[in-house]
């Protein structure tokens, strides 16, 4: 099998600016992008607000047109064959514009009409019973729940049988068992061979990828499978619990050995070569700010860790921005 059979897609200094180059205001959205999907796999982009996820995806899915740069797509020149890459993907994007007035089988048809999909009335059935629509076929999308909806955007992304599908926060707003459903719809995918590129603010999601891609001010700073991420991570990660959580933070943050530490919900994190010698060390630390009940204990390593310090390393702006999305992801 060639090598260009087993490629999805592949990037090569990829890079979109908005605004004339070099004038003033203008932004470097996405920056020399190096990126390869093979085919039956999943990639996830994670990274901050603005880090360029969705710049990337519209530009891979030839909305976007690249200022520099280039682009092989399903075998096909992003910029030379725009429209023969429209019709082997398929786009979910964050805001993707279901009809309110329209039933579940109304929008599929309509979308189906959009793609110029004819005869697509079996590919519906299949796809309301691959999504467990089908109940709720004759049900207005404006009185679908959440999960629902989310559930028919994908049918609709996938009507007329994309060989690869770009999804952009596909999960974002969704109750906990409906992300847990898209998911299984998701594997279900890719057991068909088809291959997916998904930005996601989760990185529990982002550690089910077979890469993760780190983006950061446009630029993609790591890419790797999770596993390889996550090993490379040198020391023992501490997890510490106690009154006055904001106290004990700013008490840890204090000190220059513990600059990896992070504030997760009500639970700290610190990265320490020795941890026998820091629990010591941390507790009498949190002892003379007056901080009681303090607990600490060795937690196993986890993507979100790894990427929280490749961030703090590319810069600390960037790390407390990405943050927020993950207060609370992981729980211990």
């Amino acid at each position: 099998m060639s090598a260009t059979f087993k490629t999805a897609l592949e990037t090569h200094d990829l890079v979109r600016v908005f605004g004339k180059r070099g004038a003033v205001g203008s932004v470097r959205a996405v920056d020399r992008l190096n990126l390869t999907v093979r085919r039956g796999e999943m990639l996830g982009l994670v990274g901050p607000d603005g880090a360029g996820k969705t710049t990337t995806i519209r530009m891979l899915t030839g909305i976007l047109r690249p200022t520099e740069g280039s682009a092989t797509v399903l075998g096909h020149d992003l910029v030379r064959e725009t429209e023969a890459v429209k019709r082997r993907v398929g786009y979910f994007s964050q805001q993707f514009s279901l009809y309110g007035d329209l039933s579940i089988d109304e929008n599929i048809e309509f979308f189906a009409q959009i793609h110029n999909v004819r005869n697509f009335k079996a590919r519906r059935e299949e796809l309301l019973g691959f999504t467990r629509l089908a109940p709720f076929r004759t049900r207005l999308a404006d009185r679908l729940s959440g999960g629902m909806k989310q559930k028919l955007a994908l049918a609709c992304t996938l009507i007329h049988q994309p060989e690869l599908i770009f999804l952009d926060e596909p999960t974002t707003g969704v109750d906990p068992v409906s992300r847990r459903d898209f998911w299984l719809i998701l594997a279900d995918l890719l057991r068909q061979g088809i291959t997916i590129v998904m930005a996601t603010p989760y990185l529990d999601e982002a550690e089910r990828c077979h890469q993760v891609g780190l983006m950061h001010e446009g630029r993609l700073v790591r890419c790797d499978t999770p596993q390889r991420i996550i090993g490379e991570l040198a020391g023992t990660l501490l997890e510490i619990t106690c009154d006055s959580s904001q106290v004990a933070y700013r008490r840890v943050r204090a000190e220059p050995r513990w600059a990896s530490a992070q504030l997760f919900g009500e639970r700290i994190h610190v990265l320490v070569d020795d941890a026998e010698r820091e629990m010591a060390a941390l507790r009498e630390a949190l002892a003379s700010v007056g901080v009681e009940n303090v607990g600490i204990r060795t937690i196993s390593l986890a993507l979100e860790d790894a990427f929280i310090e490749l961030i703090r390393h590319t810069g600390s702006a960037a790390g407390r921005a990405f943050l927020p999305a993950q207060e609370g992801a992981r729980q211990n």
